[in-house]
Protein backbone atom coordinates (compact mmCIF):
# COMPACT_ATOMS: atom_id res chain seq x y z
CA UNK A 1 0.00 0.00 0.00
CA UNK A 2 1.64 3.89 -0.70
CA UNK A 3 1.36 6.00 2.24
CA UNK A 4 -0.06 8.64 0.34
CA UNK A 5 -2.27 8.47 -2.42
CA UNK A 6 -1.22 10.66 -5.72
CA UNK A 7 -3.29 13.77 -6.20
CA UNK A 8 -4.61 14.90 -9.19
CA UNK A 9 -1.74 17.28 -9.48
CA UNK A 10 0.80 14.43 -9.10
CA UNK A 11 -0.36 12.41 -11.80
CA UNK A 12 -0.61 15.47 -14.29
CA UNK A 13 2.66 16.41 -12.91
CA UNK A 14 4.32 12.85 -13.76
CA UNK A 15 1.82 12.30 -16.95
CA UNK A 16 1.50 14.99 -18.12
CA UNK A 17 -1.92 17.21 -18.91
CA UNK A 18 -3.43 15.21 -22.54
CA UNK A 19 -2.57 12.03 -20.49
CA UNK A 20 -3.67 12.30 -16.98
CA UNK A 21 -7.47 13.57 -19.44
CA UNK A 22 -7.22 9.92 -21.12
CA UNK A 23 -6.58 8.50 -17.72
CA UNK A 24 -9.44 10.57 -16.32
CA UNK A 25 -11.76 9.42 -19.02
CA UNK A 26 -10.97 5.76 -18.55
CA UNK A 27 -11.60 5.73 -15.01
CA UNK A 28 -14.50 7.57 -15.51
CA UNK A 29 -15.48 4.90 -18.12
CA UNK A 30 -15.00 2.06 -15.61
CA UNK A 31 -16.65 3.79 -12.57
CA UNK A 32 -19.49 3.81 -14.57
CA UNK A 33 -19.98 0.33 -15.57
CA UNK A 34 -18.41 -1.17 -13.08
CA UNK A 35 -18.87 -1.06 -8.87
CA UNK A 36 -15.28 -1.88 -7.72
CA UNK A 37 -12.91 -1.41 -4.81
CA UNK A 38 -10.12 1.10 -6.14
CA UNK A 39 -6.34 0.12 -4.66
CA UNK A 40 -3.67 2.27 -4.85
CA UNK A 41 -0.06 0.92 -4.74
CA UNK A 42 3.41 1.47 -5.75
CA UNK A 43 4.34 1.01 -9.12
CA UNK A 44 7.38 -1.69 -9.04
CA UNK A 45 10.51 -1.07 -10.61
CA UNK A 46 9.03 -0.11 -14.11
CA UNK A 47 5.79 2.37 -12.80
CA UNK A 48 5.52 5.15 -10.00
CA UNK A 49 1.88 4.36 -9.00
CA UNK A 50 -0.56 1.36 -9.72
CA UNK A 51 -4.63 2.09 -9.80
CA UNK A 52 -6.08 -1.64 -9.20
CA UNK A 53 -9.61 -2.19 -9.58
CA UNK A 54 -10.91 -5.10 -7.86
CA UNK A 55 -14.22 -6.71 -6.70
CA UNK A 56 -14.40 -9.59 -4.48
CA UNK A 57 -10.63 -10.50 -4.43
CA UNK A 58 -11.09 -10.69 -8.50
CA UNK A 59 -8.99 -7.80 -10.21
CA UNK A 60 -10.56 -6.56 -13.50
CA UNK A 61 -7.72 -4.28 -14.62
CA UNK A 62 -4.68 -2.03 -13.43
CA UNK A 63 -3.78 1.48 -14.28
CA UNK A 64 0.03 2.25 -14.16
CA UNK A 65 1.81 5.80 -14.27
CA UNK A 66 5.48 7.00 -15.04
CA UNK A 67 6.77 9.89 -16.65
CA UNK A 68 4.75 10.84 -19.69
CA UNK A 69 3.10 7.67 -20.04
CA UNK A 70 0.44 5.35 -18.33
CA UNK A 71 -0.20 1.75 -18.60
CA UNK A 72 -3.60 -0.37 -18.77
CA UNK A 73 -3.15 -4.03 -17.72
CA UNK A 74 -5.80 -6.56 -18.09
CA UNK A 75 -5.06 -10.76 -17.59
CA UNK A 76 -7.00 -13.32 -19.66
CA UNK A 77 -7.60 -16.37 -18.61
CA UNK A 78 -8.45 -19.22 -20.68
CA UNK A 79 -11.91 -18.57 -21.45
CA UNK A 80 -11.19 -14.78 -21.65
CA UNK A 81 -8.63 -15.78 -24.38
CA UNK A 82 -10.92 -17.68 -26.14
CA UNK A 83 -13.76 -14.71 -26.26
CA UNK A 84 -10.91 -12.87 -27.58
CA UNK A 85 -9.58 -15.05 -30.38
CA UNK A 86 -13.31 -15.44 -31.95
CA UNK A 87 -13.62 -11.42 -32.18
CA UNK A 88 -9.73 -10.47 -32.72
CA UNK A 89 -10.29 -8.91 -36.05
CA UNK A 90 -12.48 -6.42 -34.76
CA UNK A 91 -10.09 -4.39 -32.35
CA UNK A 92 -6.94 -2.57 -33.72
CA UNK A 93 -4.11 -3.81 -35.23
CA UNK A 94 -2.24 -2.39 -31.97
CA UNK A 95 -4.37 -4.48 -29.57
CA UNK A 96 -3.80 -7.63 -31.49
CA UNK A 97 -0.13 -7.34 -31.66
CA UNK A 98 -0.06 -6.53 -28.04
CA UNK A 99 -1.99 -9.74 -27.27
CA UNK A 100 0.04 -11.92 -29.41
CA UNK A 101 3.07 -10.70 -27.38
CA UNK A 102 1.42 -10.92 -23.88
CA UNK A 103 3.61 -13.85 -21.98
CA UNK A 104 1.07 -16.41 -20.83
CA UNK A 105 1.76 -17.69 -17.39
CA UNK A 106 -0.02 -20.35 -15.34
CA UNK A 107 -2.63 -17.96 -14.38
CA UNK A 108 -3.74 -16.23 -17.76
CA UNK A 109 -2.36 -13.68 -20.32
CA UNK A 110 -0.93 -10.58 -18.90
CA UNK A 111 -1.63 -8.04 -21.46
CA UNK A 112 0.46 -3.80 -20.84
CA UNK A 113 -0.92 -1.40 -23.10
CA UNK A 114 1.47 1.78 -22.91
CA UNK A 115 -1.05 4.45 -23.69
CA UNK A 116 0.05 7.83 -25.17
CA UNK A 117 -3.64 9.30 -26.10
CA UNK A 118 -7.07 8.38 -25.74
CA UNK A 119 -6.88 5.90 -29.20
CA UNK A 120 -7.25 2.74 -28.21
CA UNK A 121 -9.90 3.76 -24.95
CA UNK A 122 -12.55 1.85 -27.28
CA UNK A 123 -10.87 -1.64 -27.28
CA UNK A 124 -9.78 -1.12 -23.23
CA UNK A 125 -13.73 -1.26 -22.66
CA UNK A 126 -14.33 -3.98 -24.86
CA UNK A 127 -11.39 -5.75 -23.05
CA UNK A 128 -13.24 -5.44 -19.67
CA UNK A 129 -16.83 -6.46 -21.16
CA UNK A 130 -14.64 -10.08 -22.25
CA UNK A 131 -13.70 -9.78 -18.67
CA UNK A 132 -16.48 -8.83 -16.57
CA UNK A 133 -20.34 -8.22 -17.43
CA UNK A 134 -20.54 -4.42 -16.37
CA UNK A 135 -22.64 -4.41 -12.99
CA UNK A 136 -23.79 -0.59 -12.84
CA UNK A 137 -26.76 0.42 -15.22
Amino acid sequence: MLEKVPTSEDLISLIGKPLFEVWTSLCNMIDQKYDMEHLWNDGGKAWAYEYKYRRGGKTLCALYAKENCFGFMVIFGKNEREKFEEDKQNYSIEVQKIYNEAKTYHDGKWMMFELTDASLITDMEKLLLIKRKPNKK
